[in-house]
């Protein structure tokens, strides 16, 4: 399936009336303490949350994901791209969350380039390196990070992780994963959808 700017703007703006969602409703537990991390009861601007809800939209996601990384490598912006739509696969119809990083690559990759696309489809690899590496990354994920886990594939195997640093994208979807996991604060206030899509207009232009 391929987008347009357009539809990857609609996408994006649906995913603020979609929470992100925790899954399985037994999967959502802390890797640290092996409590429920979500809270079960409501956001910060009130809206009420099932058990396995986290407290944030698809679109908070996205948006907060954009902005650490544009605070982190401010020279980047198809790095802040990336960051905006990694997660657009969860929006698009019948894909689940093991295949939505190569769905999203795939959909993104003609609007938006090769290098956003590839650190879209290696966003979920990224996790899986970094909890095979960091134990102290895989304590701190959130709950519905730490769901997906088992989905995605558990934590890398050594030749997998040998596989995946010689990647040429590698250090940048570590970025962009570090990123993920930043952007996931109850009520944080960042730049609108509207500001950022004249950055991803603005890429899609200089890259013609």
């Amino acid at each position: 399936m391929t987008i347009s700017i357009d539809d990857i703007e609609e996408l994006l703006a649906s995913g603020a009336a979609l929470q992100v969602e925790i899954a399985g409703a037994d999967a959502g537990v802390s890797a640290s303490t092996g409590e429920s991390a979500s809270t079960g009861e409501s956001a910060s601007d009130g809206r009420d949350l099932s058990s396995d809800e986290m407290p944030f939209t698809h679109l908070d996601h996205a948006l907060q994901t954009a902005a650490v990384l544009r605070h982190r490598v401010p020279d980047d912006s198809e790095l802040a791209v990336a960051g905006l739509v990694h997660d657009i696969g969860h929006l698009l119809p019948g894909v689940g969350d093991a295949e939505h990083a190569e769905a999203g690559a795939a959909a993104v990759r003609a609007a938006l380039g090769e290098r956003v696309a590839g650190l879209v489809g290696l966003h979920v690899e990224a996790k899986r390196y970094l909890v095979a590496r960091q134990s102290t990354y895989a304590g701190a994920l959130a709950a519905d990070s730490v769901a997906s886990l088992a989905l995605q594939g558990g934590p890398m195997t050594i030749d997998e992780q040998a596989s995946f640093a010689r990647l040429p994208l590698a250090q940048d979807a570590l970025l962009l994963r570090r990123a993920d996991e930043s952007g996931k604060v109850d009520g944080l206030v960042v730049p609108g959808l509207e500001e950022w899509m004249k950055t991803v207009r603005g890429l899609q232009a200089s890259s013609r």
